[in-house]
This record gives structure tokens, C-alpha cells and sequence, in this order.
């Protein structure tokens, strides 16, 4: 299968959601899409739903609720960029617009979500992500919480989720990614105050759960790298679209609401062992050699030190069975790319 639309009438938009045993929760995602947009195309917008094997009868449900989402089945699980792929090569819109099937979008999302890119001065924009909010309500931990409760902001302060809304704030999960001079990835304003003003029009990278793409960037730098299975992905393509000159935007308006890793939570062996190597095979494939080697230092540091041993080693172990492969996706990129890596490299943050 080629990276072409697929065959028919050219849609304005296309949205690909991934789902792989997302129970009620993909059902909640497309009623607020469907809400939305127009899932018949008729409207110049489709909605495709692409299950990874789901077990649980979650695709089935949701096609029966809502006859006018295409349905895309996988014979497997090959991960979230494997599936967000096909989607794209299933679709038809000049605009793929990715949403996590854990979220839900407010009123208005798609619009203000592809805006930018139809706005004067918008027509080198490649993806445009949006602003995350985390579902619930969250307070500061206290004392009496258990030390391993809660989610930790890059500050160390840990919030804690309550139940109804009495004490509790909305906070930010994202504006998009941000990519420190160690490779570790991030999403900006991380458990920010939700109200907090607009951040800049600008960021590194895109949010891969809510963002709009632009297919003409995509039919020149490629899809997602889906030997990544999922996590770091959305980072790895943002690196290749900037070194072609892309620019990536932030809409401040296009909201969606996350429950934060409900597919597989932060604090899994999962979690951690796919973000490790994926962070070190991003870096080898897309970063300046510094970046490389302060990532395996970073890693080295873990083995050696982390509570979470036998993941990490697991990730370096595979990253240097991969090697071969990212340094190939390095060289692939260098072909191609009109923009030096070190240039790229100065949204970089401190660690």
C-alpha cells in the first residue's frame, strides 16, 4: 500500500483514531468527534476508526453506534504508529487529524485545529497540535498520600486526583512536545494550571493524540516509524519535518481532554521499557551526536542507579540490536533534509 489518499472524492479532513480494547472510552471519543465534524463525509470531513485486534468488542460497539465511522481492522497489535499509518493511507483528507481514542474534543476542535494552516502565512505549517486538558480534577499531594500516588510535574511537585470537582484544579497534559539536550521527551506545560495563558504559536514538536497534519508534508518526509511501536514517535517525525524546512504550530482553541495513560499507564514496565529505547533510537536516528551520546549516558546512569533496572535494560539491549536500523533512518533523512540538524537542534531544552 502506497502513502496516497485512498481512492474516491478529496476530503477536507480525515480523523484517525487507534483504538486497541478502548471499551467505553473509543465510544466516548467518537460521539464527542462525530459531535464535531460530519463522520459521513459529506461535510468534507471522515472519521476512521483503526483497532489494532481489539478483544473486547470495543470496534464493533462503536460501529454500531456510529454506522457513519469507517472501520479499518489490523490482524494485530503492531502499535500505535503502525495503525495511526494505516489510517493515513486509508484516508482521503488533505488534512489527517490524529485524536487518542482515550480523549474526548470540545465544541469547535477541528476547526480551530486546522486553522492555522488555512490562515495567511500558515502554508509551510506541516502539523498543528492542540491544547490537552487532563481529565478530573487534581489538588497538591499531601502528607498523608502515599509517596507513589499521583502524577509529578518537572519540579517535583506531585498532584493528586479528587474525586468530583470540590478542591480540586484543571491542569494541562499538553501544548505540545518538547525535546530536552539529552533526548528525553516531554509535553510543554505539563500539569500547568488549565487557565493558564495561551503558550507560543510555535513549538518543537506535535502531541500525536491531537494533532492535524498535513498530507503534503507527509507525502514528502514520510510517515511514522513504526518499528517504534508507540511513544517518541510523534517526536521522531517532528524532526524530520522541521530538517524540511515545516514549520509546527499550537492552537490554543482545539481542546481535547486525556485520561492521562489509561491505555497503558506511566508506570508500567511497558511504559517504561518502550520509552527508553525509543528515546535512544530517535536520538540515533534524528539528533546531533551530542544529544546521542548524553542520551546513553542518561540511560547508563539508570542501569546503574534507577528503581526500574530490568526495563532499562531491556531497552538498551534492543536499541543496539536496532542500531543498524536508526543510524539507515539517519543517513535517509541527511539525503533529503534542507535544514542543518544543529539548526533544529536549538529548540532543544535544558534537562
Amino acid at each position: 500500500m502506497t502513502d496516497q489518499p485512498a481512492a474516491g472524492a478529496p476530503l477536507r479532513i480525515s480523523v484517525v483514531v487507534v483504538n486497541w480494547n478502548g471499551g467505553d472510552m473509543v465510544q466516548d471519543c467518537l460521539r464527542s468527534l462525530v459531535a464535531d465534524g460530519d463522520p459521513s463525509g459529506t461535510g468534507g470531513v471522515e472519521i476512521l476508526l483503526v483497532d489494532n485486534a481489539s478483544t473486547d468488542g470495543s470496534p464493533d460497539r462503536a460501529l454500531a453506534a456510529f454506522p457513519g465511522v469507517r472501520l479499518v481492522r489490523r490482524p494485530g497489535n503492531e502499535g500505535f504508529a503502525a495503525a495511526a499509518n494505516e489510517g493515513i493511507r486509508h484516508s482521503r483528507g488533505a488534512v489527517v487529524v490524529l485524536v487518542n481514542n482515550d480523549a474526548c474534543v470540545l465544541p469547535g476542535f477541528l476547526d480551530a485545529l486546522t486553522a492555522p494552516m488555512a490562515a495567511p502565512g500558515g502554508a509551510d505549517i506541516a502539523a498543528v497540535t492542540g491544547r490537552v486538558l487532563l481529565a478530573g480534577h487534581f489538588r497538591p499531594a499531601g502528607p498523608d498520600d502515599e509517596p507513589g500516588d499521583g502524577l509529578v510535574g518537572r519540579d517535583g511537585g506531585r498532584w493528586v486526583r479528587v474525586s468530583g470537582e470540590e478542591g480540586g484544579v484543571r491542569l494541562l497534559n499538553s501544548t505540545g512536545n518538547l525535546v530536552t539536550r539529552s533526548g528525553n521527551g516531554g509535553d510543554r506545560d505539563w500539569l500547568a494550571p488549565a487557565d493558564a495563558p495561551p503558550a507560543p504559536a510555535e513549538v518543537f514538536g506535535f502531541n500525536g493524540g491531537c494533532v492535524a497534519l498535513r498530507r503534503r508534508a507527509l507525502d514528502e518526509v514520510g510517515l511514522f516509524d513504526a518499528g517504534l511501536f508507540m511513544y517518541f514517535e510523534d517526536t521522531e517525525l517532528s524532526w524530520r519535518l522541521r530538517r524540511a524546512r515545516w514549520r509546527i504550530a499550537h492552537a490554543h482553541g482545539a481542546v481535547t481532554e486525556h485520561r492521562h495513560a489509561a491505555s497503558s499507564g506511566t508506570a508500567t514496565s511497558f511504559f517504561q521499557f518502550h520509552n527508553a529505547r525509543n528515546r535512544l533510537l530517535v536520538a540515533l536516528s534524528q539528533a546531533p551526536w551530542g544529544v546521542v551520546l548524553r542520551a546513553v549516558g542518561r540511560t547508563l546512569v539508570r542501569l546503574a542507579v534507577g528503581p526500574r533496572r530490568g526495563p532499562t535494560a531491556r531497552a538498551l539491549v534492543q536499541a543496539l540490536v536496532r542500531t543498524p536500523a536508526a543510524l539507515g533512518r539517519r543517513r535517509a533523512t541527511d539525503r533529503t533534509a534542507t535544514v542543518p540538524r544543529r539548526e533544529v537542534a536549538r529548540w532543544l531544552m535544558p534537562d
